[in-house]
């Protein structure tokens, strides 16, 4: 498989007025829609505006894994109500322009296993229920499936990871985490004496620390399957927290040396800026960016501790045009609007010097797959074309499994958000391919479009 990816788990505490659902309530899940009236249950959420749809049936937390397409689909976009969460706001009344591009989109086809496709099979194929592109932070192409709109609150899965990743990067320029060669134990001291002990900031961020850990979606026996229990009991800091710290070192590995992805570690990379900034990722992210790039619409984060501990492996919800500025933000290098820079001159260049520790390197990503909690977006060299390699070359992905993505091209100042519902957390590994080929055609469709207004 090329790509072993994480998640947001769902927690059992269906807390603001809605019924977890059985097996013969899933097939009418898709069509309860904005059914359930918004209050008083979405203003105890403390946000701003109500998210919507505001489904009236909850597929069970719990059992996010193992959820159907129609759960899915309503489960993802209300997982901030199955959380404890932490809001992070947006600056009332004066969010970011996104203007609409003087264009429409180009056709956009791709060839893929002997047979060409368009953008309506895409969305049909990839299971898309929301999609934006940006071409010089203009809207190019805005779609709604499944009943979501503007005012969706999407879940990210593990999209937060690369969020996260930045966030620690402001933290490095504003010198509240000294470097990524920091030991986290400086951080984190209880860590000391486990299997995080000598890993570097730099390692968790590449997942290279050498612990073990089994991502495995499929198992019910895995560390993530046991993350996803956990975050659905009754205390879900303190069960994290002792499976998290109780994982040992892979026999013979070193820190640096092996690629493995690690949704504990990523948690732990929230942690050391919880512990660095004296805040929850929520309000960091609200203080440093969501507020100062004028983001629309109020956000949540899964929250282990409200106001103290937030998920830092997956739990970022946000509408869709937000997930879209916060690319915008760094496909800009980390400027806001006024210019100001928020994030080391090369942050991003560090971020996208892809680990070449063992298994990072693949035929399809022959120069590496990961950097700091960010994918490159390599394709089986049986499918790959040479406008998609180049597009690849100079672009990097956030990703999250059932296909949730951000994909950022700084070289053609284009932008593609993407909220889908596989059947499978991340099978088959052509569905990252066909990501990574309908960009590149993406990019091919926009490259040098007249944008001039008419």
């Amino acid at each position: 498989m090329r790509r072993t990816l994480g998640s947001a788990a769902g927690i059992a505490l269906i807390f603001i007025g809605a019924t977890p659902a059985t097996p013969a309530d899933s097939a009418a899940l898709a069509a309860t829609a904005d059914s359930a009236p918004p209050s008083p249950q979405c203003l105890g959420l403390d946000l701003a505006a109500c998210p919507s749809p505001f489904d009236a049936v909850l597929p069970l937390a719990k059992d996010m894994l193992s959820w159907t397409p129609a759960q899915r689909v309503v489960g993802f976009r209300n997982t901030y109500r199955l959380y404890q969460g932490d809001v992070f706001r947006a600056r009332a009344g004066s969010p970011q322009v996104l203007p609409a591009a003087p264009y429409r989109l180009p056709p956009v086809r791709y060839r893929m296993d002997g047979k060409h496709w368009d953008l309506a099979a895409y969305r049909r194929r990839q299971a898309v229920t929301g999609m934006l592109i940006l071409k010089n932070g203009r809207i190019a192409y805005e779609f709604y499936g499944s009943g979501n709109g503007e005012r969706t609150l999407w879940t990210s899965r593990s999209v937060a990871k690369s969020v996260v990743s930045i966030l620690v990067g402001m933290a490095i320029k504003e010198g509240l985490i000294g470097s990524v060669e920091d030991p986290i134990v400086r951080y984190l001291p209880e860590l000391r004496g486990t299997g995080w002990d000598g890993v570097s900031l730099r390692q968790l961020l590449q997942h290279t620390s050498g612990v073990a850990w089994n991502e495995n979606y499929a198992d019910p026996d895995s560390d993530f399957a046991r993350l996803t229990r956990c975050e659905a009991g009754s205390d879900p800091y303190a069960c994290v927290w002792n499976l998290v710290r109780s994982v040992s070192r892979n026999p013979n590995v070193q820190p640096g040396e092996v690629w493995s992805y690690n949704t504990g570690g990523a948690w732990l990379v929230g942690r050391v800026l919880e512990q660095a900034t004296g805040m929850p990722l929520a309000h960091y992210l609200e203080t440093r960016l969501w507020i100062p790039f004028g983001m629309e619409r109020d956000g949540v984060w899964e929250a282990l501790l409200p106001g103290r501990i937030d998920m830092g492996g997956h739990g970022f919800n946000a509408s869709l045009r937000d997930w879209g500025r916060f690319a915008l933000f760094v496909a800009d290098g980390g400027r806001l609007p006024t210019g100001e820079s928020l994030l080391p001159a090369d942050w991003l260049q560090q971020s996208t010097n892809w680990t070449l520790a063992k298994h990072s390197v693949t035929p399809a990503t022959p120069a590496g797959q990961y950097g700091y909690q960010w994918w490159y977006g390599g394709i089986d060299p049986r499918r790959g074309t040479a406008a998609a390699r180049r597009v690849a070359a100079e672009s990097l992905w956030a990703e999250g499994i059932y296909g949730q993505a951000i994909a950022i091209d700084p070289a053609e100042h284009l932008v593609l958000v993407q909220w889908s519902t596989w059947d499978h957390a991340e099978t088959p590994a052509s569905l990252y391919d066909e990501q990574a080929l309908f960009f590149a055609a993406v990019a091919q469709a926009l490259h040098g479009v007249d944008e001039t207004p008419r």
